[in-house]
């Protein structure tokens, strides 16, 4: 049976990227502080769902994305560039 996957095994192309942002903000932004920001934004998603988007154990929804891009300031593009 065919499975989607990226590099390694990953279930999303974006997820280490989104880690890599969250800890380059000034100050660092926990996953739980992610999670909050993006309940600002209207998306429902917790602790665990972010860490599970960053492990690449989850696929992330175009709705996720387009709330990870307002929140990082960035285009969508720059969630799939390494």
């Amino acid at each position: 049976m065919f499975k989607n996957k990226a590099s390694r095994g990953r279930n999303n192309l974006s997820g280490q990227k989104i880690a890599q942002l969250r800890k380059s903000k000034q100050p660092k932004v926990s996953q739980r502080a992610l999670a909050d920001m993006c309940q600002l934004y209207g998306l429902d998603i917790d602790k665990n769902a972010i860490q599970r988007i960053e492990s690449g154990q989850r696929f992330v929804t175009d709705i996720e994305l387009c709330c990870f891009c307002k929140i990082f300031n960035v285009d969508a593009n720059e969630l799939f560039s390494d």
